[in-house]
């Protein structure tokens, strides 16, 4: 254990490139109540795996001074893994007590000092959760302040589960299931009564049979086939948008947004089409298109959407694909478009016309492209390792793609809320 104080152990004095990823917490409406930061050490490991003080101060310094915490959030909770010294010397206070969910780490023995430490959390107005919780007649002094209980999904049993439900839900406790990995799982812990759910279960399809797909999800694939045509018809695309009047509204009031600066209003589609480029126009109308699909999903998957494709495009130039930014782009907002429309990707890219590398990487065979994608998948995770290895893979340097994630972060938030 590093005997430093916090606030060293938070600003070491070293140049590094911190990492943080966070991971979405879902309520019952599949909305984000939440997110879990995700803590990468830094470059190479250069703290010890098993110092978790220097982990958690770290995420909470960086949280609240070298990133805007607004960005990574999304305005909405965090989450924050807490020690048991960063629990005693109140560092959890550097964060706003309307945001920060204090996350009790499950080796924090609950002694004296740790209950009184979160006793005066609890009354500032912080938010108490215990993490991959197992009930043990010791933990009652917090379980009488907590307000959150976290289950892991992969290591518990059922049983476990149940009956940890049936005794802390009558407590007034939330209960939290996490590692929930399939749909099935997730309808398990709803009913057993669990309330908030963490895992990436809402980005695995549920497939279904193309008669029961909505007429109006098949009216926006019949866009992006015609925006991806060999030869874009502007007319006749003109027409397909305008017939769409929530994507005509969309398109206008994103084109007139601060994301596009421009000097004069635009007013009309035929007008929007003729300002923007080939290239702009099918990564601009496909992203409406495929946020328009998802209105009847969880919003984090637009989201996730977004962020895959800014992401991909921003490392285009990092892997000598400049000329194919555009295509990066399209790959990490169609990666989740198999969840979206509810059908096998195979199938959903017979009907668009994309660059034949591009459907490759999104149907999964290996490319640099593919490894892109993986190279997303993995940072979201907070899977480092394999962030390494993929980078490794690309030949590319690790220090950007923090700034690259914190961008796409950002620049998702700011897309959606247009």
């Amino acid at each position: 254990m590093n005997d430093e104080p916090l606030a060293v152990l938070a600003f070491p004095e070293f140049s590094l490139e911190h990492f943080i990823a966070r991971q979405p917490i879902l309520d019952l409406e599949g909305k984000v109540y939440a997110y879990e930061l995700l803590f990468r050490s830094g470059l190479h490991n250069y703290f010890d795996a098993d110092d978790q003080d220097q982990a958690a101060a770290s995420v909470i310094a960086n949280s609240s001074l070298l990133f805007e915490l607004n960005e990574m959030s999304g305005g909405r909770k965090i989450f924050i893994n807490c020690t048991r010294k960063v629990l005693v010397e109140d560092f959890m206070t550097v964060l706003p007590r309307q945001q920060a969910v204090v996350e009790v780490l499950e080796h924090v023995e609950p002694d004296a000092e740790v209950i009184e430490a979160c006793r005066r959390l609890k009354n500032q107005g912080y938010i108490l959760a215990l993490d991959d919780f197992v009930y043990h007649q010791h933990f009652e002094p917090l379980l009488e302040i907590a307000d959150i209980i976290k289950v892991d999904f992969l290591l518990s049993d059922v049983a476990e589960q149940e009956r940890l439900a049936k005794t802390m839900i009558p407590r007034g406790i939330t209960m939290l299931a996490e590692k929930v990995e399939t749909h099935e799982v997730y309808e398990q812990a709803k009913k057993m009564g669990y309330q908030l759910f963490q895992g990436y279960f809402f980005s695995r399809p549920v497939i279904i049979s193309r008669k029961d797909i909505p007429t109006n999800k098949l009216q926006f694939l019949r866009i992006l086939k015609d925006i991806h045509a060999a030869e874009v018809d502007f007319k006749k695309l003109t027409q397909t948008i305008q017939s769409e009047v929530s994507l005509s509204y969309k398109l206008l009031k994103l084109i007139n947004s601060a994301a596009f600066a421009l000097r004069h209003k635009v007013t009309n589609i035929l007008q929007a089409l003729s300002l923007l480029g080939l290239r702009e126009i099918r990564s601009w109308v496909s992203l409406l298109a495929v946020s328009a699909m998802a209105e009847d999903k969880p919003d984090e998957l637009v989201v996730c959407s977004l962020v895959r494709a800014k992401f991909c495009e921003q490392l285009a130039e990092l892997c000598g694909l400049s000329n194919r930014q555009a295509d990066m782009f399209l790959m990490g907002l169609f990666s989740l478009l198999d969840v979206i429309m509810s059908r096998p990707i195979d199938e959903i890219l017979q009907e668009i016309t994309v660059e034949e590398d591009l459907r490759e990487a999104l149907t999964g065979t290996p490319g640099t492209m593919r490894t892109i994608l993986e190279l997303i998948m993995a940072i979201e995770k907070g899977d480092w390792d394999q962030v390494s290895n993929l980078s490794a893979e690309l030949d590319i340097d690790e220090k950007p793609l923090s700034e690259a994630y914190m961008g796409a972060v950002k620049w998702a938030n700011e897309i959606y809320a247009i």
